[in-house]
């Protein structure tokens, strides 16, 4: 969610659709809707595995970010506590 941010300032969204983003990345108006859409004849859906510590940690030092900061956005999809 937070590559939101990015997108936001690039179509400058807020002033050309009116649609803001809260701190918790989500939209205001509740009805809004964002992502990234791809077609192909032969897409399927599919379920990202719950995370190691080994991705948090390479994702965090990609974003630039902290480990607990990573951990805190991705806390949905941890697969082990991030406590122990």
């Amino acid at each position: 969610h937070t590559e939101k941010q990015t997108l936001w300032q690039l179509l400058d969204v807020e002033k050309t659709a009116g649609i803001e983003l809260t701190e918790s990345m989500a939209m205001w108006p509740g009805a809004a809707v964002s992502g990234f859409y791809f077609s192909h004849p032969e897409s399927r859906y599919f379920v990202v595995g719950r995370l190691g510590r080994d991705q948090v940690e390479d994702y965090a030092a990609r974003k630039g970010w902290s480990v607990a900061e990573a951990e805190r956005w991705l806390s949905a999809n941890l697969g082990y506590d991030p406590e122990d």
